[in-house]
């Protein structure tokens, strides 16, 4: 297992190298880089001028009154002074070539160093910790749901398989699997957060104003009222997938030989299948547990965050795509591929725990 493990290891440099050098490229190609962003602003409303210049530490000043000052290399340039553009340029760091830029920002992420966001004046670090717990939440608590319905769903429509139960069960999973999770929180909101009908649960927040003052029995209250109807919206797009790889996994057990051997020497139903079909058929299922609890947390949680307003790693990830805020999206990109990629690493190693007889090692790479 140990020269297994090293070699999945190595095998995560390249790929994360790989990831990031595609993903840079695109960007760097995508029209509305930062300084274009600043370029709008300054020319969009004049009172924000002084504000955006005080703050980026830039003393040039707008020209409006030169038009042969334009700048073509950026859209809406026209009329400022190509000094000021420059300094904007070197202050975001483009005076590099991208290569150059490429390299310096690898050398900083080996030692985890994600450096400031352009526009939030914070570390990129500070930022994904502090919206951390937000996306953790609705992550964990969706993938426990998930499993705990999931599971026991899936186990029983393979027990009754061909049933009216898992026949009208069956109508269900392909209704949650029709319906996207975010079509369907909207409809939560439009029904129960206030949008048009009822105002029974609350927005934007994942406690209350008074969270400080209550105790704690009601602050476990306040917490999983607000994480109600996100975390619901979430269960459906995840549960529909577990529960039929449960139920086909469950059922190409049943029709084992092992099966058949176990009730010949006359032991009970029950034990037959949660004393040896269990085990068996929960491998696949409990092994993705990492890389379920991964793709929920970083991906299905990203347009829910944003149509509940929760202050979340995909609500942060959003408004950066949108300002170009490169430190915030390479950062994060870098950062959460190394988790996924690691994540996929325990989550093969756990197939090693739960059942001795995968051996990784005896496969030739």
């Amino acid at each position: 297992m140990g020269s297994y493990i090293i070699r999945r290891l190595l095998l995560i440099i390249p790929t994360l190298f790989a990831i990031m050098v595609v993903n840079f490229a695109v960007i760097q190609i995508a029209p509305g880089g930062p300084v274009e962003q600043v370029i709008a602003q300054l020319t969009g409303t004049g009172a924000d001028i002084t504000e955006r210049v005080t703050r980026s530490g830039t003393s040039e000043t707008l020209d409006t009154s030169q038009g042969n000052n334009s700048n073509p290399a950026y859209r809406g340039a026209q009329g400022l002074d190509p000094e000021f553009i420059k300094e904007l340029e070197k202050q975001f760091g483009f005076d590099k070539p991208l290569p150059v830029r490429f390299v310096d920002m690898m050398k900083r992420y080996l030692v985890f160093d994600f450096g400031d966001s352009f526009f939030r004046d914070r570390k990129v670090t500070e930022l994904v910790l502090d919206k951390m717990p937000v996306s953790i939440s609705l992550g964990l608590w969706t993938t426990l749901l998930v499993y705990l319905i999931s599971i026991p769903l899936g186990i029983r429509k393979a027990i009754r398989d061909g049933s009216r139960f898992d026949i009208w069960t069956s109508s269900v999973i392909i209704l949650g699997t029709a319906i996207p999770s975010f079509l369907f929180a909207v409809f939560l909101l439009v029904m129960f957060a206030g949008g048009s009908y009822l105002d029974w649960f609350p927005l934007a927040r994942m406690t209350g104003e008074n969270w400080d003052s209550l105790s704690w029995p009601a602050r476990i209250v306040d917490y999983f009222w607000h994480l109600a109807l996100p975390v619901l919206a979430m269960t459906i797009g995840g549960f529909a997938t577990l529960t039929m790889l449960t139920k086909n996994s469950f059922m190409d057990q049943i029709n084992q030989q092992y099966v058949l051997t176990a009730r010949a020497k006359g032991l009970t139903e029950h034990r037959v299948l949660y004393g040896h079909v269990f085990r068996n058929a929960m491998l696949i299922v409990i092994a993705g547990f990492p890389s379920a609890f991964v793709g929920i947390l970083f991906t299905g949680s990203l347009l829910i965050e944003i149509i509940f307003s929760l202050d979340g790693l995909g609500l942060l990830g959003f408004e950066a795509a949108f300002a170009r805020d490169y430190p915030v999206m390479f950062g994060t990109l870098f950062f959460f591929s190394l988790l996924g990629l690691v994540m996929n690493l325990v989550g093969d190693l756990m197939y090693m725990v739960i059942d001795p007889r995968i051996d990784f090692e005896s496969r030739e790479v």
